[in-house]
């Protein structure tokens, strides 16, 4: 399925462009951000080859993730990037980040609950997991206000800022998604 655009009240989920890269720094060039993620801060020339083979590899088929740029509707500027990774079958990783300025306005929630209601019920995952630092209190009351389970901690699970980091395992699945009544209305995805 491309290209993939999905919108949330707020903001606008779509494939990348190669008009991306300014928009893609003030988020992984930002050591505010990357603090939190699970690589270290990137150069502008290191992302602009990553942000050439996010685009290819989204017009795969089958696709092996959906990393999607997250767009402010109101300014259409990209604040940040929601991405599900299949790497098993039905199953996916929740990633999001939201850029330092628009922190604490529920932006990476909405995100959250955007992809979460496209890999359930567009994608036809099972279950999906996210892993957040354990410093990374923001994101961990993200997942929880989506109804994620704590699974446990994984021990030096991601090298990033020059050492080994834990990461708190939360998980969520197809049947607790849909008792739930999904805050986030939008409409159905473009392919």
């Amino acid at each position: 399925m491309y290209p993939v655009e999905i919108d949330g009240p707020r903001i606008r989920l779509r494939d990348f462009r190669e008009n991306d890269l300014d928009g893609c720094m003030t988020v992984v060039g930002d050591p505010k951000v990357t603090w939190f993620l699970s690589f270290d801060t990137r150069t502008r020339e290191h992302h602009a080859q990553l942000l050439a083979a996010d685009i290819a590899r989204a017009q795969t088929d089958p696709r092996p993730d959906h990393y999607l740029a997250v767009i402010e509707k109101a300014t259409d500027e990209m604040i940040g990037f929601a991405r599900l990774g299949n790497d098993r079958p039905r199953t996916a990783e929740l990633g999001y980040a939201i850029r330092h300025d628009r922190w604490g306005h529920g932006y990476a929630t909405e995100a959250a609950t955007v992809m979460l209601d496209f890999g359930f019920n567009t994608l036809g995952l099972h279950r999906i997991q996210a892993a957040a630092g354990p410093d990374n209190t923001a994101s961990h009351r993200v997942l929880e206000k989506l109804g994620f389970t704590y699974e446990g901690r994984m021990r030096e699970h991601v090298f990033t800022n020059g050492a080994w980091r834990d990461s708190l395992l939360y998980s969520t699945l197809e049947q607790e998604w849909a008792q739930r009544t999904p805050t986030i209305a939008h409409s159905s995805p473009s392919s």
